[in-house]
């Protein structure tokens, strides 16, 4: 029995031929081909990691099949997708046919995040190098519209589709983004309520919109608006976060799941207490981005550098150690603050995925299960 916690995993959808890459990348390419090709790159370094079920293609719906019966079975309650849009979807297709195709789709949610940001080539990434935009985001208040009807058709009125209090959840990566992206505070909040009227319009009761804690801490250079004003100025309904590896005590070490969880506990007890609006917490399962580096390059580790930064490792038994706080932190919530985000179902490039490896084994998927399921 799950207390009534409802658990979402973010889903990464880059381990699928995408016609998109193929100029950058050849024919064929997936980011698979970094993991494939991952070493050690200090002494004691836990690369290259393997997936136990192979390098599957996630459009497949078979595929995609063996990964719902797994998380279900765990007790994840949702697949929550990185979605993105850049003058038109990309990377739909883990979505579009393998997950919405699959024969047991019936047994797990799924919803969207938008991920609001420019796509870089990091794979691989040269060492000292800004890594080259390829897909800029061009979306605009003038032409947002058109991205709600697309999501509302395509995903909102799903009857698999995810949502909080009858309402679709969609989630926001980068708020603050958003606002210098739409033009500003009012032209950001006519936006969000534009989408909320167009799912009115289309027979839903409107949308659950959830504020991504990314780069939206208020010491920030981003930050254009504080996260406490985000309810009232932009009438958003929830808080989370993505992970919670960017902000350490000590950058420049390798942390465990427990480490981070005594250090993070604190802080999420404190946006729920403080935000004007639910927070949901978000365990992370690792992280180590090496594989998104050219292997053959120089490698150290450096403090708040993206692809170089903080490890984050550990075993089945820490990430438990993990969730059972969580767990114990969201039954004193109220009912409908229930919810719990894990990073992530397969972010192998990242080192954050709950996938079974030859390593592991289902050791985190075992772990979740004990703890939620």
């Amino acid at each position: 029995m799950k207390d009534s916690i409802q658990t979402l995993a973010y889903y990464f959808p880059n381990y699928h031929f995408e016609p998109r890459n193929e100029p950058f990348h050849g024919k064929g390419w997936t980011e698979w081909e970094l993991m494939r090709h991952a070493t050690p790159r200090f002494p004691g370094h836990n690369q290259p990691k393997i997936p136990l079920w192979g390098y599957e293609d996630e459009s497949k719906p078979e595929a995609m099949a063996r990964k719902i019966a797994a998380a279900a079975d765990a007790g994840v309650d949702a697949f929550c997708f990185d979605w993105y849009w850049y003058d038109g979807p990309y990377l739909q297709r883990a979505l579009d046919e393998g997950f919405l195709k699959a024969p047991n789709l019936n047994r797990l949610k799924f919803c969207l995040m938008w991920a609001n940001h420019d796509w870089r080539n990091m794979h691989p990434a040269v060492y000292g190098y800004n890594s080259p935009i390829i897909f800029p985001w061009t979306t605009t208040f003038e032409s947002v519209g058109f991205v709600w009807d697309y999501i509302i058709e395509h995903y909102f009125q799903h009857p698999q589709y995810f949502t909080v209090d009858g309402k679709p959840f969609f989630s926001l990566y980068a708020v603050c983004r958003f606002i210098i992206q739409m033009g500003g505070l009012e032209k950001t909040h006519a936006a969000l309520d534009l989408l909320r009227k167009k799912a009115k319009a289309a027979g839903l009761p409107g949308v659950h919109i959830c504020a991504g804690w990314y780069d939206n801490l208020d010491k920030d250079p981003l930050m254009v608006c504080p996260q406490s004003e985000w309810k009232d100025k932009l009438g958003i309904d929830s808080y989370t976060s993505y992970n919670t590896h960017v902000v350490v005590p000590d950058p420049g070490k390798t942390f465990t799941h427990r480490e981070l969880c005594d250090y993070w506990m604190p802080i999420f007890e404190h946006a729920q207490q403080t935000l004007p609006a639910p927070y949901y917490p978000v365990a992370t399962a690792g992280w180590d981005c090496s594989p998104r580096t050219i292997q053959s390059d120089h490698y150290e580790n450096q403090p708040g550098k993206y692809l170089y930064e903080t490890f984050m490792e550990g075993t089945p038994e820490t990430f438990g150690y993990f969730l059972e706080h969580l767990r114990s932190n969201l039954l004193t919530r109220p009912p409908q603050e229930r919810l719990l985000f894990i990073n992530a179902w397969n972010e192998w490039t990242e080192g954050s995925y709950l996938e079974p490896d030859t390593h592991f084994g289902t050791g985190f998927l075992d772990a979740m299960r004990h703890v939620l399921a």
